[in-house]
């Protein structure tokens, strides 16, 4: 007898009238297995970059709801040191992730949007985090595809798992492990986890203590998602669009503490809890795509936001990078273009677009001064403030979040509140995470 016919065995049984968490595991386990996504119709004003596959078959799922995602992006250098380049060999990697809504069964999503062949997956496996690298030993499951624990993901494509019965509470922790033997060649990852990530030379996928797991990184490496069925309530989830002030750079590291974090902290002690997921991709602009900061926000909208399961509204947090790299090009070789205001304007309304022809809630956020830091010039400030008037006035989001009053210091509107400020002008501590959540009219989420 297995540990979870143990577990259900002391459980009373449910109403005539529910499946019990087995049967819906087991009737769903050919509905949702892991299958190819099938590359969905563009949204008008999109384009659908190289690699980069929409959710169809993920997004349609019945009663799926996305509880935690990452962005994908192409293999770089970019930022921190990782292993995206290199990619694995006989390794096996540990990551940890905090989900926002709980559910009665979990499944997990792996992306291979820019690999440049399929990627083979030896093994897999979930369980609730312990600590660090180690995790809950009665908790650990295998994952797989079609019932089968090795699998392979075709070149651009995202998998969603086989349910699995392990039900989850919001803000737990889950660590996702995965064991390649052969190699993989560069790794589609999301390059500013500001969590840690393990690395174990040979099969590890199963040890419930941290002790191979020696090698550590700040990115996270082909895990885009995890999905929850059953999650309390049953509101549409909401979607944290952007780049670094989505996110979450200049929070302290391990801590959750980006604002999407904080928001679906700050939800669940009221009578609106719900599904908070973050799409923030840290230098990532609106209408320039980049190598090493992602794909334009207009058009990885469809497959980031509008493809995610049950998403009801997404909030827009985006354009200090188009305006800022126009002064100052980053110095890990971001694009130097000059990018108007009106083409920030026009990117934003790309994404209203394509969020109204979803039926899909958009919400927009002024942006947050940055005088002092190496991207405010008198030129990139004008651009700012005509942008955050548009965002102000113009009508065309549901709703606006004033991130650029929220946040400025009391001494000099132009400037973060020194409580806020990471240190760099531009960037927010927890404080100012913490703000920005705050910042948020839960009414507003619709």
């Amino acid at each position: 007898m297995t540990a979870w016919h143990r577990r259900a065995a002391r459980t009373p049984a449910p109403p005539r009238r529910r499946l019990s968490v087995w049967a819906l595991a087991s009737a769903m386990l050919v509905a949702a297995a892991m299958v190819p996504v099938a590359a969905g119709p563009t949204p008008a004003g999109a384009s659908t970059p190289a690699g980069a596959s929409t959710t169809a078959g993920t997004g349609a799922g019945k009663g799926w709801t996305a509880t935690w995602t990452a962005s994908p992006q192409r293999p770089s250098r970019s930022f921190t040191p990782n292993w995206a380049e290199e990619g694995f060999t006989r390794q096996t990697v540990r990551q940890v992730v905090r989900i926002s809504a709980g559910g009665r069964l979990t499944r997990v999503r792996l992306s291979n949007a820019y690999g440049t062949a399929p990627l083979r997956v030896t093994g897999a496996t979930i369980a609730r985090t312990a600590r660090g690298a180690s995790i809950r030993p009665e908790t650990l499951h295998h994952l797989t595809v079609e019932r089968a624990r090795s699998f392979t993901i075709p070149a651009g494509a995202e998998l969603a798992g086989d349910p699995v019965a392990l039900p989850l509470k919001a803000l737990d922790s889950v660590t996702v492990t995965l064991h390649f033997a052969a190699p993989t060649g560069p790794a589609t990852y999301h390059a500013q986890a500001t969590a840690t990530s393990y690395r174990a030379a040979g099969d590890h996928r199963a040890d419930t203590s941290a002790t191979a797991f020696t090698d550590t990184s700040q990115s996270w490496y082909y895990l885009s998602a995890v999905d929850v069925i059953g999650a309390t309530p049953r509101r549409p989830g909401v979607v944290a669009f952007g780049d670094s002030l989505t996110d979450g750079y200049g929070s302290t590291p391990g801590a959750d503490n980006r604002y999407p974090d904080e928001l679906a902290e700050r939800l669940s002690t009221t009578s609106r809890p719900r599904a908070i997921v973050n799409q923030g991709i840290a230098g990532n602009l609106v209408t320039v795509d980049s190598p090493q900061f992602g794909d334009s926000a207009t058009s990885r909208f469809g497959r980031d936001v509008l493809a995610q399961p049950r998403v009801g509204t997404v909030i827009v947090l985006a354009g200090t990078n188009d305006i800022g790299m126009s002064e100052a090009p980053s110095p890990i070789g971001g694009p130097a273009v000059e990018v108007p205001a009106q083409k920030v304007i026009a990117g934003h309304l790309s994404l209203i677009r394509q969020a109204r022809a979803k039926g899909v809630r958009i919400i927009g956020a002024t942006l947050p001064p940055m005088k002092g830091s190496r991207y405010h010039t008198p030129r990139s400030e004008r651009k700012r403030e005509e942008v955050n008037t548009w965002i102000r006035t113009s009508g065309q989001y549901d709703a606006v979040i004033d991130l650029d009053r929220a946040l400025a210091s009391p001494t000099d509107e132009d400037q973060l509140d020194p409580a806020y400020d990471a240190g760099d002008h531009l960037h927010l501590n927890d404080a100012g995470y913490r703000a920005v959540a705050h910042a948020v009219n839960p009414a507003d989420l619709g």
